[in-house]
């Protein structure tokens, strides 16, 4: 937090406008809609809120099919199952971790031939880096197939020259407290039809009718974000480029730091665009560097230093047994190698210096 957003949230505070909606929200969605590059915009109280209300507002019916990107949080996945839905869980390729072209078109295909395309595609844009967009929307588009972009962990990317989430017929961003900017908990829905927009908002606020007493004819959801977040959201906007560059330079020190041990490879950055590196992921072979990813992850953790392993693929979790998938192998792979190392915005030198070091001892050769 700074400076920007202390002022916007005491404003709202001296103005009394405090939920819900109130000012900040419309200025937050119209500044928003304006970096993106989209239209239109909606806040929400949460990425996955935008996720669910995507899904209403295309008319999700029980029993159909959502093909959804396997590598990536639950959030992109659980709505579809809200309204009834199936997710197919489609594999990553290696060029950007992101949701392969080819398995997909295998997919459709399979799916045409039984006479059941999905209703959309959930497109996953992955730890800060867009997926290959031209090719999976070419893909939606001859197939008459929705293109829906989960770009939660990609605000401020670049494909080609546009942001990723402008791109599908609706679009979803989170700034939940992990991301690259945050209000906290709060979402946005963006897209280029302002009916689809407008709808999203009447949804979100309990579906209200325009009434003067409370009258409801569709079932509504608590969906708005308050003017007080909107505030911090607002002054999150202005230093974004400052955050990308941050996380960029996060992981160009770890590169540096890590350029001579063997066995540790990180997640490429695909030539259409430019990744924020929300996440600064990399992947171990156990044999050349001489420990694994799951014992340098517990070697951190003795050390007081967190991090992750990578997303566990959709078609492996639990909740989602039984649900089709088409490939798994790349995914699988990235996640039983794949590490997330520290990478916060305001991370000091002395912060990846003690990061690297206990890396570093892991290692065949310190």
């Amino acid at each position: 937090m700074g400076a920007d957003e202390f002022e916007l949230v005491r404003e709202a505070f001296a103005t009394n406008w405090i939920a819900p909606l109130g000012p900040h929200v419309d200025a937050f969605e119209r500044e928003f809609a304006a970096l993106v590059g989209s239209p239109q915009a909606s806040a929400l109280s949460s990425g996955t809120a935008a996720v669910h209300l995507s899904l209403r507002l295309l008319g999700l019916k029980p029993g159909e099919e959502v093909f959804c990107s396997t590598l990536t949080f639950s959030a992109s996945a659980n709505p579809i199952v809200y309204e009834g839905g199936s997710p197919v869980f489609i594999d990553c390729e290696r060029t950007s971790w992101n949701m392969d072209p080819a398995r997909l078109a295998d997919a459709l295909a399979d799916r045409e031939k039984k006479g059941r395309l999905p209703c959309a595609v959930m497109l996953v844009h992955l730890y800060g880096q867009s997926a290959d967009i031209d090719a999976i929307a070419a893909l939606c588009g001859r197939f008459g197939v929705t293109l829906i972009e989960d770009a939660a962990e990609a605000l401020g990317a670049t494909y080609k020259g546009i942001m990723p989430g402008t791109r599908g017929r609706m679009g979803i961003y989170s700034f939940n407290g992990n991301k690259i900017i945050t209000t906290s908990g709060g979402g946005m829905l963006v897209s280029a039809e302002a009916a689809l927009v407008e709808k999203a908002r009447f949804l979100a606020t309990q579906a209200r009718d325009p009434a003067p007493h409370y009258q409801h004819s569709e079932l509504g959801y608590n969906y708005r974000l308050s003017n007080v977040l909107a505030a911090i959201g607002r002054g999150q906007l202005r230093v974004l480029a400052e955050r990308v560059n941050a996380r960029r330079a996060n992981c160009e020190f770890y590169r540096r730091a890590f350029a001579d041990l063997p066995g540790i490879e990180f997640m490429p950055e695909a030539p259409w665009g430019r990744s924020t590196r929300w996440l600064t992921c990399v992947l171990i072979d156990s044999k050349k560097f001489g420990a694994d990813r799951e014992a340098i992850r517990l070697a951190l953790a003795a050390e007081n230093i967190e991090a992750r392993p990578v997303w566990k693929p959709m078609h492996l979790q639990p909740v989602f047994a039984g649900c089709d998938a088409f490939g798994g192998d790349v995914a699988e792979d990235l996640f039983a190698r794949g590490l997330c190392l520290p990478s916060g915005s305001n991370l000091t030198t002395g912060d990846l210096e003690r990061v690297v070091a206990a890396v570093r001892r892991c290692a065949r050769v310190a």
